[in-house]
């Protein structure tokens, strides 16, 4: 049997799902790109999309919601300098397209009579990160309901104290088609899967709650029994902790991050300092240090959208670059920012495969994919014993940054008082207060048990959500404002 290039499979799809049903076909793409090229612009794409999505939720024992959509449309873009003109519309066909070529080209003065030829037309290169698959197909109606059905009995059966259980199931088929004024064409098929445990467990009059869930760019299939009960593990664990969690203590201390899902606090803090857009209009704590040590020795952060299966993967971003392993910072040492085609521009260097979008109706900006630190040489139990006095937090919730002086304020969902480097007990209301870029210099040990998240993360930006990944080691900050509520 012989197999296409998988680039080219992607392409047949897009063009199946959406150009065919509408009459369309590249030299409409051509032509629509031509008219806004006509007038002097930097930089233009067409960027279709096809989304179909499901989702599926389970409370009191029974599924009570289920939900199913499909969504399609073009964007059009025209970038001149720093300016952008971009329309939408969720109707597909040429006179939508003339129509927002003729809006977004007014950005830029018209070059009367002027004829621009695309160049020839440029397949983009790309990778077979994921499966070019649809997973709300990969089970049936049955075999969902049941999937959540079993977490719940898995759950009830863990401990007698877990007195409610949610659960939640969504997939979703993302097809996007791009086609760009330097003659280059890209597409890309992207599954995403997610399944989520909630658990409430009562004790005494107390109630409390643990989370936890995972998912990535494959089919519902993945989440066999023993992954399932995995997660079953995690949140059971996590509210019955929190059951016996004490107030915190606040003050300055150093803190112990655990491993994986706590570099959530790495991407907000310090990854959106890391983007180009900000790093370009000089409004990031880290704008002009290329070069210059912001963190302590040892400290490497990337942010890798080639990552196999991960949620925050990318055969090519949205605007047809290929995803790149990127190097941000090295032992300390700052090295580059993320970027999408514009700012990469307008600062003189090349696009990361950073630009993303949430939408065929949103302009694309740079956004992280997969961030995350490289591991050191400790062991994470050397390292919480390490602690004199101090906090040890093992999971997050909510936070919130300011780009521009790099100041964060992180709750824990899940930490522990340590004192004479032995865990005392679990608390509970610690929030991490600091500034990001100060942070990363107060790291004092890096351990070997670098992990990624479970699957779960997406990032907000500018009223944007995509999908991300984040990672660590357990790590050492010392200096850390906890504020408590002993």
């Amino acid at each position: 049997m012989i197999s296409r290039e998988p680039t080219l499979e992607r392409l047949d799809v897009a063009r199946r799902l959406l150009l065919e049903p509408f009459g369309l076909d590249e030299s409409d793409l051509i032509h629509t790109l031509s008219a806004i090229k006509a007038h002097k612009v930097d930089e233009a794409d067409l960027y279709f999309q096809y989304t179909r999505a499901e989702g599926w939720s389970l409370e009191e024992g029974i599924v009570k919601t289920g939900s199913f959509s499909i969504d399609q449309g073009v964007g059009v873009r025209a970038v001149s300098g720093e300016k952008t003109a971009f329309a939408y519309s969720d109707d597909i066909s040429l006179a939508s397209l003339t129509d927002a070529a003729h809006t977004v080209r007014t950005i830029a003065a018209a070059s009367k009579g002027a004829r621009v030829k695309v160049p020839a037309r440029k397949v983009a290169g790309s990778r077979s990160l994921y499966q070019d698959l649809d997973p709300i197909a990969s089970l049936d109606s049955t075999q969902k309901v049941a999937l959540l059905g079993r977490v719940e009995t898995m759950a009830r059966a863990k401990d007698p104290r877990v007195s409610q259980v949610m659960a939640g199931l969504a997939s979703e088929y993302d097809v996007v088609l791009i086609a760009r004024a330097d003659g280059t064409l890209a597409a890309d098929v992207r599954p995403l899967v997610r399944l989520s445990v909630t658990v409430i467990a009562e004790q005494n009059g107390r109630r409390e709650m643990g989370s936890a869930g995972g998912g990535g760019r494959f089919g519902l299939d993945h989440f066999d029994d023993a992954l399932a009960q995995s997660y079953v593990d995690e949140a059971v664990k996590a509210a019955l902790t929190n059951l016996e969690a004490r107030p915190a203590p606040a003050g300055e201390m150093s803190v112990v991050l655990g491993p994986g899902w706590p570099g959530i606090l790495l991407h907000e803090a310090i990854g959106h300092g890391l983007e180009g857009d900000f790093n370009r209009k000089g409004s990031s704590a880290f704008s002009g240090r290329i070069g210059k040590r912001v963190a302590a020795k040892g400290v490497t952060v990337l942010d890798d959208g080639t990552l196999p299966d991960r949620r925050g993967s990318l055969n090519v971003d949205d605007e047809g670059n290929t995803s790149q392993r990127n190097v941000l910072i090295e032992d300390g040492i700052l090295k580059g920012y993320i970027q999408d085609a514009m700012n990469a521009r307008l600062m003189g260097v090349k696009p990361t495969g950073n630009g993303r979008r949430e939408s065929y109706a949103h302009v694309p900006m740079p956004r992280m994919t997969n961030t995350y630190m490289l591991g050191g040489d400790k062991s994470p139990e050397e390292i919480v014993a390490s602690l004199k006095k101090g906090l040890y937090a093992t999971n997050f919730g909510g936070g919130q940054v300011d780009i521009t002086s790099g100041k964060f304020v992180f709750s824990t969902s899940q930490a522990y008082w340590v004192e004479n480097g032995k865990i005392q007990y679990p608390v509970k209301g610690a929030t991490l207060v600091g500034n990001g870029p100060d942070a990363l210099t107060r790291v004092s040990l890096i351990g070997n048990d670098m992990a990624l998240d479970s699957g779960v993360g997406t990032c907000g930006k500018e009223g944007q959500s995509v999908p991300v990944g984040v990672g660590q080691p357990t790590l050492r900050i010392d200096g850390l404002t906890v504020g408590g509520t002993a």
